[in-house]
């Protein structure tokens, strides 16, 4: 009979191990599920995983899906590793997109260097006021973040659909849900001459680095790595928590937020109702995958951004529904958090065999 038995240290190495078996499980599931629906797997995940990277236009879109889910998943390294459990990266990056759309579209006639910086801080102040609802209510009414921050992404998106049909609608789209074009003044230049990859990506790099610094170098990093073990001690020691947690909400919602404003900056050049296929939500994943280490959301948010790519290759290329992109993400989640779970547990063999009674006995000292 087999049992889970706490360890008595933390493993380190299942603690990096974890993401390498959640993704080799993956793997095998897809495999599996891919002759399931009659396909052939190896040619399935070939098509998802190496097809979408075998050339340089491949590459450049990596890049162009990896700059959202970085952005977005440093703000919320912040977070997780103080502990604050903030699930609205989603929203934040929903009024960031809105945020600069609107300033965009009323610089649309004006034209110099300053236009595109006023336009991506109106996305980056959008998304801090966003995170400031769910600061406040958690810090001076002690609402759940988790709640609170999930229902504030349906507010944003159903706001998003708002403008489009209505304020911000192109009276010249035939109709389209959609804004007007921006104009050149406020989109993001390319980094690569002839691809769609743009300074999104810069943006995102700079805040993976930023966000190792803040935890390596600053004492505020320290502080919030206390929060985040010992919130009583954290008080204890005289630690803000909550400017503390003010902070961390605020760089969530300035990152997720920029992220937005570079998505409608960069390749769409409008706001439209698809500006996020999900990018918020799986950031969460690109975060724990990445152990909260900056190397490790580098790297995982490539893999995150890979399944997005490689879900538009399925449905291209084996006429497989889009939702594959979603499956693989959840299936990857699924097995990052079963194999976490041998971090702090291990598997023991029980031993059923009943053991015989027998008295005690106690031996008497010999005299000398």
């Amino acid at each position: 009979m087999l049992l889970l038995e706490r360890r008595p240290v933390a493993s380190s190495l299942m603690r990096w191990a974890s993401p390498l078996l959640a993704l080799i499980l993956t793997i095998i599931t897809g495999f599996v599920l891919f002759l399931v629906m009659g396909k052939d797997p190896v040619e399935g995940l070939k098509f998802f995983f190496i097809t979408p990277v075998s050339d340089l236009s491949g590459l450049s879109e990596l890049g162009l899906k990896m700059a959202p889910l970085l952005l977005c998943a440093a703000g919320l390294t912040v977070c997780y590793r103080a502990r604050i459990w903030n699930i609205g990266a989603e929203g934040h990056f929903l009024m960031g997109a809105l945020g600069a759309s609107v300033m965009a579209v009323q610089l649309s006639a004006s034209s110099g260097f300053w236009v595109l910086p006023l336009v991506l801080l109106a996305g980056v102040l959008a998304g801090m006021l966003w995170a400031a609802i769910a600061a406040g209510l958690k810090t001076h009414l002690h609402c759940n973040e988790i709640l609170t921050t999930i229902m504030l992404n349906y507010i944003a998106l159903n706001l998003l659909l708002f403008t489009v049909h209505g304020p911000l609608k192109d009276p010249f789209g035939f109709g389209f849900p959609q804004s007007v074009m921006f104009a050149d003044s406020a989109l993001l230049p390319a980094l690569i001459p002839g691809t769609r990859l743009h300074l999104g990506l810069a943006f995102g790099l700079f805040a993976a680095v930023a966000v190792r610094v803040l935890f390596a170098r600053s004492f505020i990093g320290f502080q919030l790595n206390v929060v985040g073990q010992d919130h009583r001690a954290a008080a204890f020691a005289g630690f803000g928590v909550r400017r503390l947690t003010w902070f961390a909400f605020l760089v969530g919602g300035a990152t997720a937020g920029l992220a937005g404003a570079s998505e409608v900056t960069g390749p769409i050049g409008q706001l439209v109702p698809q500006v996020s296929p999900g990018y918020g939500y799986t950031a969460i994943i690109v975060v724990f995958l990445g152990r909260m280490n900056a190397l490790g959301i580098v790297a995982s948010s490539a893999l995150l951004a890979l399944t997005f790519i490689g879900g538009e290759m399925l449905q291209i290329g084996m006429h497989i529904p889009k939702a594959v992109t979603g499956l693989f993400q959840g299936l990857l989640l699924f097995y990052l958090l079963t194999c976490d779970a041998f971090i702090h547990y291990r598997i023991r063999r029980k031993n059923t065999a009943q053991q015989p009674l027998s008295a005690a006995v106690t031996t008497a000292p010999q005299e000398a």
